[in-house]
C-alpha cells in the first residue's frame, strides 16, 4: 500500500532525475546533487546524519555526504528511488511515514520552485490534512526563532500558533504552503501576510525551520 512518504520519495526522485544534477533548489547553496546526497546520507549514514542536529558532528556529516555527492548521480537516485536497507528504522513503514512525509515534500518542492517554469501543485485533501497535522504539531518548534508573534492559519480557519509574541504576523495559506514557509521556504512560499509592515518584513526573513 501507497504512504504519503513513498509517494513523495518517488516524486522527488522523479524531479531530480529531470531536474539534472546541476540545476539549482531552493537550499542555498546546494545544487540537485548536493540534496541527492542529504537524502541519501540522511537516510542510510546514522553515523553521520546526527551532525544535521548536533553542531559537534557537523564536520563529519559534511565530509560524508561530500563523499556521496561525489558517487555517479543516477546512483544517488536510484539509492533514494529505493529507500532506506531493511535493517533501518526509516524501512518500517510508520516510521518512514512519520519522519519523511514533510521531508521529501519540502524537498521536492525545494527542486520544483527553484526552475524559471515551476507552477503551483494540486494538493489532495487528504495530503493537505496529512501536512497540516504535522504542521500544527511542530509548529513551536520551527517558529523558535520568529523575531515576532507568528500565527499559521489555513483559508479554513484552522490555526497554529507558531511563536508566542507581540506585534503578531498572522500568515495566511494552504497546509502545504505554511509547511514550505515555516521549514524557512518563505519566498517561495504561496500565503499571505497580516501585520505591521516592520513584523511582516522581518518574519520574511528571519531564519524558520528546524
Amino acid at each position: 500500500m501507497s504512504t504519503h512518504a513513498k509517494r513523495e520519495r518517488l516524486l522527488l526522485a522523479d524531479l531530480l532525475e529531470a531536474s539534472g544534477p546541476e540545476a539549482p533548489t531552493l537550499c542555498e547553496g546546494w545544487t540537485a546533487r548536493d540534496l541527492a546526497a542529504h537524502v541519501v546520507v540522511r537516510e542510510r549514514r546514522a553515523d553521520a546524519a546526527g551532525g544535521l542536529l548536533i553542531g559537534a558532528l557537523r564536520t563529519r556529516l559534511e565530509r560524508v555526504q561530500s563523499e556521496f555527492a561525489a558517487k555517479p548521480y543516477e546512483e544517488l537516485i536510484e539509492l533514494i528511488r529505493t529507500g532506506p536497507p531493511r535493517l533501518s528504522p526509516y524501512a518500517i513503514k510508520q516510521v518512514d511515514e512519520a519522519a519523511n512525509t514533510v521531508e521529501f515534500f519540502v524537498h521536492a518542492e525545494d527542486v520544483r520552485r527553484a526552475q524559471p517554469d515551476w507552477t503551483p501543485r494540486p494538493l489532495d485533501r487528504v495530503f493537505e490534512d496529512a501536512l497540516w497535522a504535522r504542521l500544527e504539531k511542530g509548529a513551536r518548534l520551527l517558529g523558535r526563532r520568529s523575531p515576532a508573534g507568528l500565527v499559521l492559519r489555513t483559508p479554513d480557519g484552522r490555526t497554529a500558533v507558531a511563536h508566542r509574541g507581540t506585534p503578531v504576523v498572522t500568515v495566511t495559506g494552504g497546509p502545504g504552503e505554511l509547511t514550505l514557509f515555516a521549514f524557512g521556504r518563505q519566498d517561495a512560499a504561496q500565503v499571505d501576510l497580516e501585520g505591521e509592515q516592520d513584523a511582516v518584513d522581518r518574519v520574511r526573513t528571519a531564519r524558520l525551520g528546524v
